[in-house]
């Protein structure tokens, strides 16, 4: 069975300044994302399925979405703010312009997943043995397992330079994910070190934990533990106008309350991505460097 690709894009790009998920970086006009779906399909993926805000459909199927399609099975749907919320939490929510995080976002795509599948975010790079591995896990599980998985990469290798990132900082054993906890703005301290601000205080960290990117691969079964995680969320949240409900915890839980496993397949890529928009720059030459080696055709899809 081959597995899906889900790419989170309904982001707002509030640190990076613009719909970033469709701003053009390699030599033909084409976006991060089309480096990551060319790298999906070239390790197994049978299709592809985009989440997106409404506003920005014309531009996505212009700008990516069109050229997708050409080249493999893809789809796209919509997240928004009164997705999957009753008309009475609507209400309640009234006011909210934060979008209600990548849980909600899975959720809203569940009725186009039908085999397993690996979740990534658009403005990510994550390297091409990351779609390979976790592509060939998923391939040989069926709908109904519960062994799930996720590329671990090193926090070190995760950094930016231009602020903060959020990371879901994991503690592993035996290649097992045994707890994971969403650490929303890590950063650079002035001497070099790295620290997490939370809201417990801030916490140092050694660069060498092993974090979650949002690479997760999943079985359709998983929305089992997430329709009840995400009911619980809003029922605690509907008036909290920032308040996300966030994979890395989801997926935490979910293995704390015995419904699921997830195997953690580490990987000492280097990630980089586009998250503020000094991070272009580094994009574009990162890029370069990958179609000058020969990892890349200069052209990604001959339609």
């Amino acid at each position: 069975m081959k597995p899906t690709l889900l790419v989170l894009a309904a982001g707002m790009g509030s640190r990076y300044g613009g719909v970033k998920q469709i701003d053009a970086v390699g030599m033909h006009n084409e976006t991060l994302l089309d480096f990551g779906v060319f790298d999906a399909k070239n390790s197994g993926y049978g299709k592809v399925v985009f989440i997106i805000r409404k506003d920005i459909e014309k531009d996505f199927r212009e700008r990516l979405f069109d050229r997708i399609a050409r080249n493999m099975d893809a789809e796209y749907v919509f997240q928004s703010l009164d997705s999957l919320l009753t008309a009475e939490e609507v209400k309640k929510s009234e006011g909210r312009a934060k979008p209600w995080g990548t849980i909600h976002a899975l959720l809203c795509a569940k009725d186009a997943i039908k085999t397993p599948f690996t979740v990534v975010n658009a403005d990510d790079y994550y390297g091409r043995t990351a779609y390979q591995d976790l592509g060939a896990y998923l391939s040989q599980l069926d709908n109904d397992a519960t062994t799930h998985a996720m590329v671990g990469y090193v926090l070190e290798n995760t950094m930016s330079k231009s602020g903060s990132v959020s990371r879901g900082i994991c503690k592993v054993k035996d290649s097992m994910l045994v707890t994971m906890e969403e650490n929303t703005k890590i950063e650079y301290t002035a001497d070099g070190g790295i620290v997490s601000h939370l809201d417990r205080g801030d916490e140092k960290l050694t660069g060498k934990e092993i974090v979650s990117m949002n690479f997760f691969g999943f079985t359709p079964k998983v929305f089992d533990s997430f329709v009840p995680y995400w009911e619980a969320f809003k029922k605690d949240n509907i008036t909290a106008p920032k308040a996300e409900c966030l994979l890395p915890n989801g997926a935490g839980k979910m293995v704390e309350d015995g419904e699921g496993t997830i195997k953690v397949l580490t990987s000492q890529e280097r990630w980089f991505g586009m998250t503020y928009p000094e991070d272009k720059k580094i994009v574009v030459e990162e890029l370069r460097k990958k179609i000058a080696e020969g990892y890349y055709p200069e052209k990604l899809w001959e339609k």
